[in-house]
């Protein structure tokens, strides 16, 4: 398929991030919302991250002048009746993705390719209801997507093969890593930042370390940005409304912990708005203090902050990813490292690939250990796939074979 123009429905940051990226191919692009004020502010975005390329000698003004050309910014769908391909970016509301899809129906052409941006919900339902199933697909872009290289792509039940890889061609016209994962609530990246950035809230709330503490402790393990840093960087009402989202689907193991919900009550949602687990400015986290001092008066089971309370239930989540064919143990790792730039020991590697160089019999044991804990339980149950290498003595590379294949030197 040829795509000679795009769209993109939702002018807030990853929309303009998006659209960003699209104009920097050299792809024409128009990007609607429905307030003229978050149309101005994505220009000044987009203008922005041109200008900091200019800055660094990377781009011309007369070139930065060429690529803000390609980007149309409009209040109505007009536009989008001669676009090949068209992303929402709208927030994470199903009703509100639906209604994009149903208006985009009425002018976009047949031959148009409708892609979500969503990071959790269902694509299959999205493209039921919005009218075009077999042409509807997620295309998860990661945030600030004009640095991060991954993008997941989602196919719906009904999605054509042939959708599916005209959008995967499309992705890497932008330059970004395409990686084609089954549907699932959270996908693929989310679904394995889930456990690792809960299991980080409850040691905080339960008082074993802080969240500098913690957030230090990530950095040093491999993590690009430690999860309190990275959750105020997400948004907490974002995370919480995806945690509730994935609780609904998946049940009690991703509920999200009580400081989470304190947090949204209180209105701190992070950076964007001066405070989260951090305060920003002249914002202090002490709210955040009495908040985990009286979730402990409430009699909690308190246990120890590691390293490996919060790496090994990712890594059987990846593992139960691996074990539902969601997606390959390469493509599940190579995920990781592009849309989170995690490392283990100065290599960059995911979460499979960390559990061969610890041994799975290492974590299968602080698994076990853990569920049998009075603050543990449920949530660090093992994988059956897990559990099934251990006892065929798929060890990892101490024993050449793990979640991968390892050559003896």
């Amino acid at each position: 398929m040829y795509i000679f123009k795009a769209g993109v429905v939702g002018a807030g940051f990853m929309g303009a991030e998006i659209a960003q990226v699209i104009s920097f191919s050299g792809l024409p692009v128009v990007v609607k919302d429905v307030d003229p004020e978050m149309l101005k502010k994505a220009e000044e975005h987009i203008r922005e991250i041109y200008q900091g390329r200019v800055d660094k000698g990377k781009m011309t003004q007369g070139e930065l002048r060429d690529k803000m050309d390609l980007i149309e910014f409009t209040l109505d769908y007009d536009s989008f009746e001669d676009a090949d391909f068209i992303i929402e970016a709208v927030p994470e509301r199903m009703d509100l993705k639906v209604q994009v899809f149903q208006d985009l129906a009425k002018v976009a052409p047949e031959t148009a390719i409708f892609a979500s941006n969503t990071s959790a919900l269902s694509i299959s339902e999205m493209g039921h209801k919005g009218g075009r199933p077999e042409r509807t697909v997620g295309m998860h872009f990661f945030s600030p997507a004009h640095v991060m290289k991954l993008v997941e792509i989602i196919p719906g039940l009904d999605t054509t093969q042939e959708v599916v890889d005209d959008t995967v061609q499309f992705t890497e016209s932008l330059r970004k890593i395409a990686v084609v994962v089954k549907e699932c609530p959270g996908f693929l990246v989310n679904r394995l930042l889930a456990p690792y950035l809960g299991e980080a809230m409850m040691a905080l709330q339960e008082g074993a370390a802080t969240a500098g503490e913690i957030d230090e402790a990530m950095v040093e393990f491999g993590m690009p940005m430690g999860p309190f840093t990275l959750l105020d960087f997400m948004g907490i009402d974002v995370s919480a409304h995806a945690g509730a989202y994935m609780t609904s689907e998946y049940g009690p193991r991703f509920e999200s912990p009580e400081i989470l919900k304190r947090l949204v009550a209180a209105g701190r949602f992070g950076e964007k708005t001066g405070g989260g687990f951090y305060g920003y400015g002249d914002a202090s986290d002490a709210p955040v203090k009495e908040m985990i001092a009286q979730i402990q008066a409430s009699g909690i089971a308190r246990g120890p902050f590691t390293v490996e309370r919060l790496v090994y239930p990712m890594i059987n989540e990846a593992a139960m990813i691996a074990q539902e064919n969601i997606a390959s143990i390469p493509d599940i790792d190579m995920a990781m490292i592009a849309g989170t730039g995690m490392s283990y020991q100065g290599e960059r590697v995911g979460p499979l690939a960390i559990a061969d160089e610890i041994g799975l019999d290492v974590v299968l044991a602080g698994l076990e250990e853990m569920l049998h804990e009075p603050w543990g339980g449920e949530r660090f149950r093992p994988s059956l796939l897990l559990k099934t290498k251990v006892r065929a003595g798929h060890l990892g590379k101490k024993s050449e074979r793990g979640f991968h294949e390892h050559m003896a030197w």
